[in-house]
């Protein structure tokens, strides 16, 4: 069905699950997926309908991940209606205010420790009514780093690597797979940062987005945030943060580990990992969805590649890839 016509189909489901024949709907946007958000007004108050068309997304998994995230008082929004069969949610408006358009050098420590927070609580979310949250092992890792290699390197780049290039990068990738695999497994949203986290009308952190948790790494959430894909901050202020974060994890029991250094080279190589994948992502966006507004964040997850890369003997040699042989290339695109 093409999207007017799931828009039709949406306008006639909300009519009856509301019992208003009155409502009027606003594409709000889409995302980096195939759902779409709109806004339902008319009524007494504002709404967020969410188209999420089968077979590309499960709206049963989002039902039953806010369930999760609501019992351990993370604020997610109310579910008012939903029809799981066909794609449908009518959820409680949280506005628009994003946590990235919040932010300023004055007030960012205020709001990152803010956002920090629910990130205990995602943690302790193990699992659903539906059983476990899906682990992320090493065959999940190997496929989203690989999106680096098909989709920047292959299809946007067109960069014909050597075999020795293939052997360096497939050993970088391994590393990134044990580092994450050594860490305390715990719930992970897996899609937390500035553009998924709303600022609500009382200064709530409001979490969008969870649909994708799983089981993985405790620093990925963590990372994900404080090395955002979108906003860059200082070294220094990131491990501050950092720092501040492990000591209530492990106050909290979500953390037996008490050197620092580790829990940085944990952070630091995960991060590595989210923007493999990352930049892999970006590029398939453009090419395959046609969304070309994603690969102008694709210079600062290379970046940050390079600049993490190098510190650690593992990763050193894929940083100095990235930094001789990818971003030459992307820059002198036309």
């Amino acid at each position: 069905m093409n999207k007017q016509l799931r828009q039709q189909a949406l306008a006639i489901w909300l009519q009856k699950a509301l019992n208003n024949p009155q409502l009027n709907i606003e594409l709000v946007s889409g995302d980096a997926s195939f759902r779409r958000y709109f806004r339902v007004t008319g009524g007494d108050r504002s709404m967020i309908a969410v188209d999420a068309p089968a077979p590309h997304e499960d709206c049963g998994l989002f039902l039953r991940v806010a369930d999760s995230f609501r019992q351990q008082q993370i604020r997610v929004p109310a579910v008012i209606a939903a029809d799981a069969q066909q794609g449908f949610m009518c959820l409680e408006d949280f506005g628009d205010q994003l946590l990235l358009a919040t932010l300023d050098e004055n007030n960012k420590t205020q709001w990152y420790q803010r956002a920090l927070e629910p990130l205990l609580h995602v943690a302790k979310v193990q699992q659903t009514t539906s059983g476990p949250l899906p682990p992320f092992d090493a065959a999940h890792i190997a496929r989203e780093n690989a999106l680096f290699t098909d989709w920047l390197l292959g299809t946007h780049l067109q960069l014909q690597l050597s075999a020795a290039e293939h052997t360096m990068i497939s050993r970088a990738f391994d590393a990134l797979v044990a580092n994450a695999l050594a860490q305390p497994q715990v719930g992970v949203h897996r899609d937390y940062h500035s553009r998924n986290i709303m600022v609500l009308a009382d200064d709530e952190i409001g979490v969008i987005d969870f649909q994708d948790a799983v089981l993985g790494p405790i620093t990925y959430d963590v990372v994900s945030l404080l090395r955002d894909c979108y906003v860059e901050w200082p070294d220094e202020w990131v491990y501050s943060r950092l720092q501040e974060w492990s000591a209530k994890a492990l106050a909290q029991g979500l953390l037996t580990e008490t050197d620092p250094q580790l829990m940085i080279r944990w952070f630091d190589l995960m991060g590595i990992q989210r923007h493999v994948k990352a930049s892999g992502i970006f590029c398939r966006l453009c090419h395959r969805d046609g969304k070309a507004g994603y690969l102008l964040d694709v210079p600062r997850t290379l970046g940050y590649m390079i600049r993490i890369a190098k510190k650690y003997p593992e990763t050193h040699d894929f940083g100095d890839f990235v930094e001789q042989r990818v971003l030459p290339v992307w820059r002198n695109q036309p």
